[in-house]
């Protein structure tokens, strides 16, 4: 259920954080695992990305800074929101620890595809605990992040050959802790838009979820969650905007 929110509550000490998974993208149409591959949003998507941005519009949200992994599903998003919400001129922040969960050696592959190659375990293990990880890739494979010049700047031992979400959520970790929740601090009003497993682990670390707590999270395509924090970063209420009038 969707709760309308007041631009006033800025007033009351209470910051407004709203996370986003990107719109549908032609993998997640194709059912293909996709992690860190560079796919582009289908027609659906970019639907998705324009109601969520005419849902947070007319629930009278504004955003101060907005932050995406560097994934084009996502930052297509973002610049399909701001476009619509006349934000265009707001700080956007690209950042890698914000990419999906690495799929590792299952990437690129259709789900029945993926069962045949590696069983039925390699995949439903990773769906189903916290700390089970993809068959890995090989270090010399060209889904390795480590291989595609986009990550040449970075440490290649800090880049993933696949991820289990605990690993993910490590990775994630020193950006929200070091970057974003300092933002929030100031009181900032910060839009994310991010990925299915990235914002789990996010939500994760506001709402003190346990590891069988996290896997029950869902996250659907293009569709505002918003979170009210009190000055400690602590959660008093979250909520999807969902109703458009």
């Amino acid at each position: 259920m969707a709760h309308q929110t007041s631009v006033s509550d800025s007033q009351q000490g209470i910051t407004q954080l709203v996370l986003l998974r990107h719109g549908q993208s032609i993998w997640n149409r194709d059912k293909v695992f996709t992690g860190w591959s560079d796919v582009a949003l289908s027609p659906k998507g970019e639907h998705e990305a324009e109601q969520a941005a005419e849902r947070l519009k007319q629930a009278g949200f504004t955003f101060d800074s907005c932050f995406s992994s560097n994934l084009q599903r996502s930052t297509h998003t973002l610049k399909i929101v701001l476009s619509t919400m006349a934000l265009n001129g707001i700080p956007v922040y690209e950042h890698w620890r914000l990419n999906e969960r690495h799929y590792g050696a299952l990437e690129g592959l259709r789900r029945w595809t993926a069962v045949k190659k590696f069983g039925l375990w390699s995949i439903l293990g990773g769906q189903l605990r916290f700390n089970a990880s993809p068959p890995y890739l090989d270090a010399k494979d060209p889904r390795f992040p480590g291989n595609q010049p986009r990550y040449a700047d970075i440490d290649k031992t800090d880049l993933p050959l696949g991820e289990s979400l605990q690993q993910a959520h490590a990775r994630l970790l020193p950006y929200w802790q070091q970057t974003i929740m300092p933002e929030i601090q100031q009181g900032k009003r910060i839009l994310i838009v991010s990925h299915k497993n990235i914002l789990r682990t996010l939500m994760m670390e506001l709402d003190q979820l346990s590891p069988r707590q996290v896997m029950k999270l869902s996250m659907a395509t293009g569709r505002p969650l918003v979170y009210e924090l009190d000055h400690m970063l602590k959660p008093l209420r979250h909520y999807y905007v969902d109703n458009l009038t």
